[in-house]
């Protein structure tokens, strides 16, 4: 048990996943000044049990002391609000005079029919990073607040001490570190939280590569930018990626390797961005292109701009002329979006050759002006997180469900980089969706299920759906699947490749798997093709 004297306020949050690092609470944690003394951060998973995780936090708090007050700051996103709310509950039973605050997306919209609000004691809508130290001094060293509901304030960028101090040598080690040189997005698509901001905002950038020069000389080589529109801003663009250039090790060297994820507006990749992209070697840079729909009734009917003739020549010349890998994103539900128009932009984008297409369904997430569209687009979500899209108006349920089951089925065959000679004799034909969409129907139809697969498991289904059902000839399928498999570094014997495999070491305990795990089966594919 921690001593009565234990930190007056912690900062916790519910992360996805250990290797999220919560770039938020780092944000609050620097930015509490001289509270920053009584303040520490605790992360867990939505994995970890709501007993265990209310019981560390009253643990790490300490025994409760007459007329000292405790605070506990909970970040609330989409995919942690069901179970922070019983941790609250928990809480709120077990100790009811520790101050709970609240803050995130969650919970900034439509508060009035949220149960985690109800039983909170303060929620701060919006930003948070000087809104929270000011309420916490008021509750520790002032009058008490007398508003539940508190607006926070946004402050100018240059006024916020920048988080990445806050990173732990353990974060460095063994977790992807958040980064931002930039707040905000410019455009207004309807889906996308950020279609609320006014504008976007850029950290000053000098400030901003002396924090990543920091991070990079304690040892940090994985950075996910959260930056909606990386390069919205050319000059900085520009710069950014010049850093990373000047801190590759040498071809020769081992170990060191540096990975970089950006977000990227498809229809902007001017001549000084893409002589830069150029220049990275194969693994290190990862591109999110957010194509979402090539509909452009659908574009304009969600307010998302976007030139779809630039888009394709951009994805073009970053598949051929880059070894960026690229996961490009497609959102199905949209309203007004049909099986067929999506169909069409999926094959559209495809046909392309992004090493991933990251397949989501629509969500509405609170506060997005999405919600306009639900009474003349037949839109009907689920009323539980995450608010997933059931039906419209042009997808009825059932078809909703078939392409739930498609994206799972994609992700593990071609997102995974294991199939990928498979896959073009899967797809091979007019429409590569709906020629996937046959063997998905097929496959839950055998299999009832779109989880536990294993490589193996997969491997014989498609030689089973290939041979049976597009009646293509043995061998040819089971030397596609040959291929894949010996690729993979599987050492397993599925059923269909019995007697083909050649003599290979005994299986090995693997360590921690790096980042770029299917960058590396993307790339080794590719260059044997080549």
């Amino acid at each position: 048990m921690v001593p009565s004297d234990g930190p007056a306020i912690v900062l916790t949050t519910l992360n996805a996943k250990y290797i999220h690092a919560s770039l938020g609470l780092r944000y609050l944690l620097a930015n509490m000044g001289a509270l920053k003394r009584q303040t520490v951060l605790r992360e867990f998973t939505i994995a970890r049990k709501v007993p265990e995780v209310a019981a560390e936090l009253l643990a790490t708090l300490g025994e409760p002391l007459p007329g000292v007050v405790q605070i506990i700051g909970f970040g609330v996103y989409i995919w942690n609000v069901t179970q922070t709310t019983e941790v609250v509950r928990l809480l709120k039973n077990q100790r009811p005079e520790v101050k709970v605050v609240l803050g995130g997306p969650e919970v900034s919209h439509e508060l009035g029919e949220q149960e985690i609000v109800r039983l909170a004691d303060h929620v701060i809508t919006g930003w948070g990073d000087v809104s929270f130290p000011k309420l916490c001094r008021a509750l520790l060293h002032g009058s008490q607040p007398l508003m539940k509901i508190i607006a926070g304030e946004e402050p100018p960028l240059d006024q916020l001490v920048l988080p990445y101090a806050e990173y732990t040598d353990a974060d460095l080690a063994h977790r992807l570190l958040y980064v931002e040189a930039s707040r905000g997005c410019p455009f207004k698509c309807e889906f996308c939280l950020s279609s609320l901001d006014k504008t976007s905002r850029a950290f000053d950038l000098d400030a901003f590569l002396d924090e990543m020069q920091g991070l990079y000389r304690r040892g940090a080589r994985n950075f996910k930018f959260v930056d909606r529109t990386f390069n919205l801003k050319v000059d900085s663009s520009v710069r950014i990626l010049q850093f990373f250039l000047d801190r590759l090790p040498a071809p020769d060297a081992l170990g060191n390797e540096i990975f970089v994820h950006f977000e990227v507006v498809p229809d902007h990749l001017p001549d000084r961005l893409k002589v830069l992209i150029a220049k990275f070697p194969p693994g290190v840079l990862q591109l999110e292109v957010g194509v979402q729909s090539f509909s452009i009734a659908v574009q304009q009917r969600v307010s998302r701009k976007q030139d779809n003739a630039k888009t394709e020549a951009n994805l073009r010349w970053l598949v051929a002329q880059s070894n960026a890998h690229l996961h490009a994103d497609l959102i199905f539900g949209l309203p007004g979006e049909t099986l067929e128009s999506f169909a069409t932009g999926f094959d559209r984008l495809q046909g392309l050759g992004p090493h991933e297409i990251q397949l989501g369904i629509l969500k509405r997430l609170r506060g997005t002006p999405i919600v306009r569209h639900s009474t003349p687009y037949g839109m009907v979500y689920d009323p539980d997180p995450p608010y997933t899209v059931r039906q419209t108006g042009a997808v009825d349920a059932a078809t909703l469900q078939r392409f739930a089951r498609f994206s799972r089925y994609w992700d593990m065959i071609a997102n995974s980089g294991r199939f990928t000679r498979t896959l073009l004799v899967l797809l091979a034909g007019p429409s590569p969706f709906y020629f996937f969409l046959d063997f998905a129907d097929w496959q839950w139809l055998k299999s009832g299920t779109t989880s536990g697969l294993t490589p193996e498991a997969l491997v014989d289904a498609m030689f089973d759906y290939l041979c049976t059902q597009r009646g293509l000839p043995a061998l040819t399928v089971q030397q596609a699947l040959l291929a894949d498999y010996v690729a993979s570094g599987a050492r397993a014997s599925p059923q269909a490749l019995k007697g083909l495999l050649p003599e290979r070491e005994a299986p090995q305990l693997l360590g921690a798997k790096t980042l770029a795990d299917r960058q590396v089966r993307h790339l080794a594919v590719r260059q044997t093709a080549d």
